[in-house]
């Protein structure tokens, strides 16, 4: 269907053009280690760590587009499946796939498949679209999160290890994500005049 398939190329497309299953693969490892890195740079709350690895989401999105952004998080978690320690912590395995942090796990394909559905329809070359979807992608992240520690903890207590701390962090990698959006399409442009 039309309204399905993207009508403007991702960031990624425009820096590095080509479809090859090579630069596809390249790109998810590079991306997956880079979340990997961010899930390692945190405040270590209890059960739910504060990391930068939903500003590293966002970013994917944005930048790859739906189905690259959604594979490279798909690879990190079967990396972290795998035993690989990837996520934040010293967890692996499915113990930790299943533990407190799962439902944010569910939330990482989510919101980089939307945030990347929503780049491929323009929504990264404004900054005030870039918040927005930015937002969404945060609400996505964190609905599965809340509801799994909800299961495992009861909604109240879900509420206040799961969201209510990482309310004004999320406001600012959300401000910062959409920033660095901006800059990066400034630079493209700038680039392209100077060629032209």
């Amino acid at each position: 269907m039309k309204s399905f398939s993207p009508t403007h190329p991702t960031l990624l497309d425009t820096l590095a053009p080509g479809g090859s299953l090579i630069r596809a693969a390249g790109f998810a490892l590079a991306g997956s280690l880079l979340l990997a890195l961010s899930a390692k740079a945190q405040v270590p709350f209890w059960p739910v760590p504060m990391t930068m690895q939903s500003l590293v989401i966002m970013m994917l999105g944005m930048a790859y587009g739906s189905r690259l952004a959604m594979a490279t998080v798909l690879l990190y978690l079967a990396e972290g499946m795998a035993g690989l320690p990837v996520f934040a912590g010293t967890g692996a395995g499915f113990a930790y796939m299943t533990g407190p942090t799962a439902g944010y796990l569910v939330g990482f394909v989510m919101a980089a498949g939307l945030i990347g559905w929503l780049a491929e329809r323009g929504w990264d070359r404004s900054p005030v679209k870039a918040v927005a979807a930015m937002s969404i992608g945060h609400a996505l992240l964190f609905i599965p999160g809340v509801a799994w520690l909800a299961v495992l903890f009861g909604m109240d207590k879900a509420v206040a290890v799961g969201l209510t701390p990482f309310v004004a962090a999320t406001l600012l990698k959300t401000a910062l994500g959409a920033a660095l959006m901006h800059a990066a399409w400034t630079v493209v442009a700038r680039r392209s005049q100077s060629r032209g």
